[in-house]
């Protein structure tokens, strides 16, 4: 049975139902809250990230490396989990370095991102053999200096910022002024510059956007993004053997949207490495995905602790709200509020339907979870569930504030 009986919901087709219930990982949601304890809490269903992974694989060419961008999530059992399905990880601080290398990750198959970096940022990864995505003359200036001190020949790629952006992109990463990366037109002198320092120069990053889903659109960014980097490239003194050309894939999460169609890509893919092989032989091409891979993995689960009636609206009041996932909240880069995937998760259907908002206990009107969707009618200690919850869930939550305990997390 689908989870979804509303056109309020955004397409999910990877978790059933048993008994009126959500099964996540092959067990019902009142199982797993019974076995955490607790709630709020976040589940991951790390079959859902292998599915999601086996899918982008059927219609990707072997010469597209696949990276997890480990920001997406970075709890230590999904990066672990991500590590043994995907060629390499993306991170962008320190502690996601560490966790990454603890998860088995091998050093040649890891790269730091991220304007910035701290000089021991730096130095730990030039440290551990980490590719690291430079963003600025000085981020070179650091790492060279380090070489020239140590002896330490750290390997680098240039993250370029583009002069085009993603179309109907969810969040624009280049083109215009950015604080991302080096802007392309800046880039040939700094390419020259390079062949007097003690730094290996092995390619470039370049990524224009996140959370699309329209084919076309992802499909003109990566031609334009291949086509930069064989521009870029005859000012290098070296062969490029690392292109990062980022991943924009997105998840929906809205009424309307639907699905990324990859059958719509394959072809695409084919000609891309067609067109690097000839230009860039030695280049290893590189997509690099988070959201995509682990976002409609995860949900968010809380508990309904007091029904309240409002001047004839309907509250349910629950112990989660915007300090665990300040996405679904609406205030993590919506413009106009619009309400996530949300369930009554013990009650899917019920056998009564109603109009509710769902709310938590923090002391502002900006803790909405739901407002005013259609829902199985609830009682307190029912259990909602915040479905496309596994991308920017925990992590990007203000998670102190009002010193409410943090939700728990775990993998099925």
């Amino acid at each position: 049975m689908s989870i979804f009986i509303s056109a309020q919901h955004a397409p999910h087709p990877w978790f059933s139902v048993k008994d009126d219930e959500l099964v996540v990982g092959g067990h019902k949601i009142s199982q797993i809250a019974a076995e955490v304890g607790r709630t709020p809490f976040y589940v991951y269903d790390k079959s859902v990230m292998t599915r999601k992974i086996e899918q982008l694989r059927a219609i990707l060419p072997k010469d597209i490396a696949l990276n997890y961008a480990m920001k997406a999530n970075p709890m230590s059992a999904v990066v672990r989990h991500m590590v043994s399905l995907t060629d390499g990880v993306d991170v962008a601080s320190t502690q996601e370095m560490d966790v990454a290398l603890d998860a088995g990750a091998h050093p040649q198959d890891i790269s730091l991102a991220g304007p910035g970096k701290t000089e021991s940022e730096l130095h730990r990864a030039a440290v551990a053999g980490i590719t690291v995505h430079v963003e600025s003359e000085r981020e070179i200036r650091i790492l060279n200096q380090y070489a020239k001190t140590t002896g330490r020949k750290t390997r680098i790629a240039i993250r370029v910022n583009p002069d085009f952006e993603l179309k109907a992109s969810g969040m624009k990463m280049g083109g215009g002024p950015k604080q991302f990366g080096i802007d392309a037109e800046r880039v040939p002198q700094v390419l020259r510059d390079l062949a007097t320092t003690q730094l290996e120069f092995c390619g470039f990053h370049i990524y224009s956007g996140s959370q699309n889903l329209r084919p076309d659109s992802i499909i003109e960014a990566q031609t334009k993004t291949l086509n930069l980097a064989i521009e870029l490239a005859k000012h290098a003194s070296g062969p490029v053997t690392h292109l990062n050309i980022g991943g924009g894939f997105g998840i929906p999460y809205f009424p309307g949207e639907q699905i990324l169609d990859l059958i719509s890509l394959q072809e695409h893919f084919q000609s891309l490495v067609t067109h690097a092989r000839h230009a860039l032989p030695q280049a290893r091409l590189i997509i690099e995905l988070g959201r995509y891979l682990v976002g409609e993995a995860g949900i968010y689960v809380c508990k309904v602790n007091d029904r309240k009636i409002s001047r004839g609206q309907v509250y349910l009041v629950t112990d989660g709200g915007l300090h665990h996932h300040l996405a679904a909240s609406g205030n993590f880069g919506q413009v106009i509020r619009k309400n996530y995937p949300v369930v009554i998760a013990n009650r899917i259907q019920g056998n009564k339907r109603e109009i509710a908002s769902v709310v938590g206990p923090l002391c502002t009107p900006l803790d909405l979870l739901a407002d005013r969707m259609e829902l199985a009618e609830a009682e307190e200690g029912d259990l909602v569930a915040v479905l496309q919850s596994g991308a920017y869930g925990f992590t990007a939550s203000p998670l102190k504030f009002l010193s409410h305990p943090e939700p728990a997390e775990l993998l099925v």
